[in-house]
C-alpha cells in the first residue's frame, strides 16, 4: 500500500497554523534591555553609532525604566558613564557611582524590575581597559579581582538584583562570589559574561560607553574568536566559580557557540548578547531601505533563541516587545 505524499507545506498555509506549530517562540520574559548611565541632570545624549539608543542621566533613565517594565520586560542591564577616570577604575566601586546612584533610584521608583549591573573597569579605567595595568602595559589578572569584587559588592549594597561580570578575568566569578557570601548576600545571583569574544561586533557600545581602549586591544583577556573548545572550558570553571548563569556574546556571529554551551550545560540558564555592532547593523540597513527592520529584528532574535539562548540581552527589547503581545 503506498502511503501519502506528505506535503509540509500543509502546515505553512495560514497563520494561525503557523503559529500553533511554531517550533521557536520569543517573549517579553525572555529580554533584557540595556541602558547607559551618565552623570549630570535633564541629559539624554543620542549614541551616533546606535540610532535610538541614549546615555541617560539618572532622572531621564527613571521615566525609561518605568516604560519598560510596562512593557512588560523583566529586567535591565547597567553600564555606567563615569565624570572622571583614573588607573584604577575607581569610580566603578564609589559608594556614591553613577551605577550606584542609578541602582537606588530604580529600585526606589520601580521596584519590581530586576536590576543587573555590568562588573567591568573598562568604562571607569583612564587606559579604557578592563583591569589594572602594569607599567609595560599588561592587564594584571590577580589585582584586578579585588575592584572587581568591591564593584560588585558596592552595587548589590545599593540594590542590585543580579550582577554581570564581564571582564573576563580568570578567577572573577569566585572573586565575586567570596566577596557577596562574606557580608550575607548569598541569595544574589551571578550571570556570569563566561563565553565573551574579542569582537569588531562592539565598536558602537564603546562609543556609549566611552570605554575603547586607550592602546592596545582586548585579545589578551578576551576570547579567540577562531575557538569554540575554549568556551566550554570557560564556562565550566566559572560554573565550578558559582556562576547562576552563563552568557556568550556577541550572538549573531555565535550562535554555533550558543548551541554548543547550550547542549553541554542543559541545567544552567543560559544568555546572549544580541550586541551593538548586531543592532547598529540592522539599523543602518533599514535607514538604507535595504532591508526591513522590523522583520529582521524578528528574526534575528527567533535565531538567536533557536541557537538555545534562553535569554535574550538586546537593545531591540523595548521596539519588540509590542509586537510579542502577551
Amino acid at each position: 500500500m503506498a502511503f501519502p505524499v506528505h506535503r509540509p507545506r500543509r502546515l505553512r498555509g495560514s497563520e494561525n497554523i503557523r503559529r500553533m506549530v511554531r517550533e521557536t517562540r520569543l517573549s517579553v520574559d525572555q529580554l533584557i534591555q540595556p541602558f547607559f548611565v551618565i552623570y549630570g541632570r535633564d541629559v539624554a545624549n543620542p549614541v551616533a553609532s546606535m540610532p535610538g539608543v541614549y546615555q541617560f542621566s539618572v532622572d531621564r533613565l527613571i521615566p525609561q525604566v518605568k516604560e519598560t517594565w510596562e512593557l512588560g520586560i523583566p529586567a535591565v542591564l547597567l553600564f555606567g558613564v563615569p565624570e572622571h577616570k583614573d588607573p584604577v577604575g575607581s569610580g566603578a566601586y564609589e559608594r556614591e557611582g553613577i551605577i550606584q546612584r542609578a541602582v537606588k533610584a530604580i529600585k526606589d521608583a520601580v521596584p519590581e524590575i530586576l536590576v543587573i549591573t555590568d562588573v567591568c573597569l573598562c568604562e571607569y579605567t583612564d587606559h579604557g581597559h578592563c583591569g589594572v595595568v602594569s607599567e609595560t602595559g599588561e592587564v594584571l589578572n590577580d589585582p584586578t579581582l579585588e575592584l572587581l569584587a568591591r564593584e560588585a559588592l558596592s552595587h548589590v549594597e545599593a540594590g542590585a538584583d543580579i550582577v554581570a561580570p564581564s571582564d573576563m578575568m580568570d578567577g572573577r566569578v569566585g572573586a565575586i562570589r567570596r566577596a557577596l557570601d562574606g557580608e550575607g548576600y548569598t541569595h544574589i545571583p551571578i550571570l556570569s559574561y563566561a563565553v565573551k569574544y574579542a569582537s569588531a561586533f562592539y565598536g558602537p557600545f564603546r562609543d556609549a560607553a566611552e570605554s575603547a581602549p586607550r592602546f592596545g586591544d582586548r585579545r589578551a583577556y578576551q576570547m579567540d574568536p577562531c575557538n569554540v573548545r575554549e568556551a566550554v572550558k570557560e564556562a565550566q570553571l566559572d560554573l565550578e566559580e558559582g556562576a547562576d548563569m552563563l552568557m556568550v556574546k556577541p550572538a549573531l556571529p555565535y550562535l554555533d557557540v550558543i548551541r554548543v554551551i547550550r547542549d553541554t550545560f542543559p541545567q544552567v540558564p543560559l544568555a546572549a548578547y544580541n550586541v551593538s555592532g548586531e543592532y547598529s547593523l540592522i539599523k543602518a540597513g533599514a535607514r538604507l531601505g535595504w532591508i526591513d527592520e522590523e522583520r529582521v529584528m524578528m528574526e534575528t532574535l527567533l535565531a538567536i533563541r533557536r541557537a538555545g539562548a534562553d535569554i535574550v540581552i538586546t537593545y531591540f527589547a523595548r521596539d519588540v516587545a509590542p509586537l510579542l503581545g502577551s
